[in-house]
């Protein structure tokens, strides 16, 4: 293994493990604001990951390295806990503790595309030829610039990547949930007692979302590409 995909990697993970505690902890703080404090009271109410990897040590730690190591590819998950009685009672209020986690990963990759057309204007940046995953923006000269934007390169692009696929309407992700939203009360808690019906087969869920996202994974970064580039 090269320098610079040990260096690549470093990067990827600082980039994973803030974009997931933010999206997690928007999950919290809206939680909390909505009346159940589950989250809150186990401390996840925080940017600080330390609360976060504790409850998921395997999904924060352990896979994204692995995973890296293995297929060049780093992948993971977290989860903030809530009290499924208060879910049941207010399946409104728990759409929006659902929609605040993808919420928060469209606006750090607002934040990296702000950040990105910064350095354009500065002349620290330069746009690629060729954009990729790793590669949205290019650096004019090595050093700090080049680490900066290798590290927007990867905010910008898994934070479009975590919103996206979260928002996918089936269970376990967060879309499912929001979905209660587009519905009258009573129909959202007989929606709600479904979703928490299935939750044993949350795994064959995310499977499923990540074969459907596979084909929208293409447009969508295109979309995104285009928005930052007009």
């Amino acid at each position: 293994m090269t320098a610079d995909v040990i260096a690549l990697g470093l990067i990827w993970y600082v980039v994973f493990l803030f974009s997931t505690t933010c999206h997690e902890a928007a999950h919290a703080f809206v939680a909390k604001g909505e009346g159940d404090l589950t989250a809150f009271e186990g401390g996840q109410v925080t940017l600080n990951p330390s609360p976060h990897i504790k409850r998921e040590p395997f999904g924060m730690l352990l896979f994204p390295i692995a995973s890296f190591l293995m297929g060049g590819w780093m992948m993971g998950w977290a989860s903030a806990p809530y009290d499924p009685a208060w879910s049941a009672r207010y399946p409104h209020r728990a759409a929006k503790m659902a929609l605040a986690g993808p919420a928060a990963n469209f606006f750090l990759a607002l934040l990296a595309g702000l950040a990105i057309h910064l350095g354009l204007w500065t002349g620290a940046f330069h746009a690629p030829s060729s954009a990729s995953f790793t590669l949205i923006v290019g650096a004019s000269r090595p050093g700090l610039a080049e680490a900066a934007a290798q590290l927007l390169s990867l905010l910008f692009s898994l934070n479009v990547l975590l919103g996206v696929f979260n928002l996918l309407p089936i269970p376990p992700l967060d879309g499912f949930g929001a979905a209660a939203l587009l519905m009258s009360e009573e129909k959202a808690q007989r929606f709600e007692s479904v979703g928490r019906g299935i939750t044993n087969f949350s795994y064959a869920g995310l499977l499923l979302s990540w074969r459907i996202f596979g084909s929208l994974y293409d447009p969508v970064f295109t979309l995104a590409l285009k928005l930052l580039y007009p």
